[in-house]
């Protein structure tokens, strides 16, 4: 298969964000009385939309919906004063970028993430390279799994689904791939398991971003 395009998952794949998105959720939880928890832990908070990581974070006891949306808008409100603080791309990402954009993929970002939040990240340590989309969590369009987003860049971009690889770090990004009638390619790098990543479905693991430039060469 010649692969035309690439999708990319952003937090845990492009971007090491998770300090960061630990350390505003801790902050919130410990102004609430509530235990804060290792960044370790948020691994498995993230990548199904704040909201999940919000009331994953929160106490089981204590959940509750009008808990978890003033939660949210503390940790919103948190993560906005400190999103760019320890935020970098990993390792091998530059590297990877540069060689598909020499190669002309096409290259585009989903996210779980909030569009906003998504936009300022992608400018702030993205800008060097071209996405023909980048797209976060929007009102009225659906989250990971679901494929509508990703057959939306595919129009965009006018490449077939089955002529772009899918790079995420979850089991969301997995199934989202699947769904989408693209290749998932898991990123060992990430947040995730490569257990996690091959019971959703992932078709390829690789454990460096370099590692991509196989599936295009």
């Amino acid at each position: 298969m010649a692969y035309k395009a690439v999708i990319f998952d952003l937090d845990g794949t492009l971007l090491d964000t998770l300090e960061d998105l630990a350390d505003a959720m801790n902050r919130t939880l410990e102004e609430r009385g509530f235990p804060s928890h290792p960044v370790a832990a948020y691994r498995y908070f993230v990548g199904n939309g704040s909201a999940k990581l919000v009331s994953r974070a929160l106490p089981p006891e204590k959940r509750n919906e009008a808990l978890v949306a003033d939660c949210m808008k503390e940790f919103l409100k948190e993560y906005d004063r400190n999103w760019n603080r320890k935020t970098r791309p990993y390792d091998g990402v530059a590297e990877l970028l540069d060689t598909l954009t020499l190669k002309q993929i096409q290259m585009a970002i989903f996210t779980n993430k909030l569009h906003g939040f998504a936009e300022r990240c992608v400018q702030e340590f993205l800008s060097r390279w071209k996405f023909e989309a980048v797209f976060g969590q929007r009102d009225g369009y659906p989250l990971k799994p679901d494929p509508a987003v990703p057959r939306e860049i595919a129009g965009i971009l006018d490449v077939s689904p089955e002529q772009f690889l899918y790079l995420g770090d979850s089991d969301a990004d997995m199934k989202t791939a699947v769904n989408a009638g693209m290749l998932p390619v898991g990123a060992l790098w990430g947040f995730r398991s490569a257990e996690e990543l091959r019971d959703a479905g992932a078709a390829e693991l690789i454990g460096h971003p370099t590692d991509l430039l196989a599936f295009v060469n």
